[in-house]
């Protein structure tokens, strides 16, 4: 199978990209985190905030503040008991525990790692890993490496003004041993999703922020000790609360370097971690489409330009405009609900979709190093939703401007059995359902343009604006369950995308809910 049909099928035939015959060995389950063995860990403060309203001022942060920050971002704030829904009624069912985080994740399993470059007066300054089991940093290489990390990025950041730069990996068989080939399109996801929590996360303290998806990889992750056969560093994310240059001073640009000079500036780092699958299965196709997807000199590195606009036309809905208001970030993280069969339709009022999806967009805007102008209002994907029962608004498939505050109308009547009939599983039941939306992207992926590469970050964009929906759908008193088990095809038509190039990257069913009869135990002090 190419690479490119391999991409393809991940989006519009998942039983032709995945590996036949495949069952996942659960007693043989990766963790849902990574433990280092043998390396110096430093204890963060576990008296983390509990409410969080608004934004801090900027204020160099030591390592108390960070500790609270890294919690908020990818902390452990809760655990939950299931059984496996798959189990036939004639076997033994075993619960499965799963450790639950802010930031939702496919099936729970956090394929991704949270790595932060830190200078803080009261801590070594270095490279740390952030141990989740027991909410601490792990101390990987020592020393100061400003020069090396800028110029990892093609010294288009002016690290030396940042106190922190974090990392967020990818391992591959953290959930690739439950979702075979498909682990790939659902990586890019979880890793968005991750990097949109640590954006929000960032703004309530006081952080700037800046987000780069192009890099010479084998630098990076061999900065971070990483063998790229089993992980690999899909975003750099530099944090300041100092005025920064996000593009860099120019020193040093003049000329293109490879990730092979710049991994000669630093010895290897050589270090252990606890591995506890004894049999790893091999995923060819993970590691063809990342090595596809690697720079390897920072003259590739590409500006996409401005995206086209997507402008209002006939049966225009103007939205109402929404009022600046705060919440408290603590209470949106904890009261963030994924619904499965609880969802209760109830009408909803143009107000509250109006403030949804203004909140989530407006949230979504930040410095990217594949735009043209940085906070542009012109993003790679967009939102499109089949509306029902909601006020002022006729059932039907719409598409949302953000630039206009606007859902432009493109079929009508209400496509909730279409929607359901497209589910892969019935664990959601659509009928209760007044707002499914979907996150579209272009069907090229920003191929031509990106390379290979395209497809992960578009994968990404679309998980940083589910989180932000998300987040939005808390605070609206609504719970959100993103699904990646349903029918691109069907959805694209019934959006009519086909002609615009466009394709469906995940379906978000949003709406009110009952509480679920369960027991959960939460985290948060």
């Amino acid at each position: 199978m190419s690479l490119e049909e391999f991409l393809h099928n991940l989006q519009f035939d998942i039983n032709r990209a995945n590996q036949p015959n495949w069952e996942a060995d659960w007693d043989d389950a990766p963790l849902p985190y990574k433990l280092y063995r043998g390396l110096r860990g430093v204890p963060l403060s576990l008296e983390v905030p509990v409410s969080l309203t608004g934004s801090q001022a900027p204020s160099e942060p030591d390592l108390e503040r960070i500790g609270h920050f890294l919690w908020y971002v990818y902390g452990i704030t809760g655990v939950s008991q299931s059984v496996d829904s798959d189990d036939s009624e004639h076997q033994e069912s075993y619960p499965i525990h799963s450790y639950r985080r802010f930031a939702p994740s496919g099936g729970a399993l956090y394929p991704n790692e949270l790595y932060i470059y830190l200078k803080l007066d009261d801590l070594p300054h270095g490279i740390y890993h952030y141990d989740v089991a027991h909410h601490r940093l792990v101390l990987l290489r020592e020393g100061n490496v400003d020069s090396y990390v800028e110029r990892a990025l093609g010294n288009r950041c002016e690290i030396s003004s940042c106190f922190a730069t974090a990392f967020v990996s990818t391992r591959f068989w953290k959930n690739f041993f439950k979702y075979n080939n498909f682990a790939y399109r659902l990586q890019g996801l979880d890793a968005g999703v991750l990097m949109g929590q640590l954006l929000e996360t960032a703004k309530r303290f006081g952080f700037e922020s800046g987000v780069y998806v192009q890099f010479l990889d084998s630098a990076v992750n061999s900065l971070l000790g990483l063998t790229e056969e089993e992980e690999s560093v899909y975003t750099v994310i530099p944090l300041s609360v100092a005025p920064t240059n996000w593009a860099g001073n120019r020193k040093g640009m003049e000329r293109t370097f490879t990730a092979e000079e710049v991994c000669r500036e630093l010895p290897p780092l050589s270090v252990e971690h606890y591995e506890r699958s004894e049999r790893i299965r091999e995923f060819p196709m993970l590691l063809e489409a990342n090595e596809a997807s690697k720079i390897g000199s920072t003259a590739d590195f590409q500006k996409l330009g401005k995206q086209p606009a997507f402008r209002t036309g006939e049966n225009e809905i103007h939205l109402p405009e929404v009022e600046p208001f705060t919440y408290d970030f603590v209470e949106i993280c904890k009261n963030r609900h994924s619904p499965e069969m609880d969802f209760v339709m109830s009408k909803v009022s143009q107000q509250k979709l109006a403030m949804l999806l203004k909140k989530a967009t407006q949230s979504y805007s930040f410095r990217s190093d594949i735009d043209e102008v940085p906070y542009g209002n012109e993003s790679g994907v967009s939102i499109f939703g089949c509306l029902y029962n909601v006020e002022g608004v006729p059932n039907g498939a719409y598409a949302y401007d953000s630039v206009l505050h606007s859902l432009r109308q493109i079929s009508t009547g209400d496509h909730r059995l279409q929607l359901q009939s497209g589910l892969s599983l019935d664990n959601v039941n659509l009928h209760q359902v007044p707002l499914c939306l979907h996150i579209i992207g272009n069907k090229d992926h920003y191929q031509d343009t990106l390379g290979y590469r395209g497809y992960r970050i578009m994968q990404m964009e679309a998980g940083m604006l589910v989180q932000r929906l998300l987040l939005a759908s808390s605070a609206a008193g609504f719970g959100g369950h993103p699904l990646l088990g349903f029918d691109t095809t069907l959805t694209d038509e019934i959006y009519k995308l086909d002609s615009k190039g466009q394709t469906t990257l995940i379906q978000i069913p949003i709406g009110p809910f009952r509480e679920r009869a369960w027991v959960q135990g939460s985290l948060l002090s």
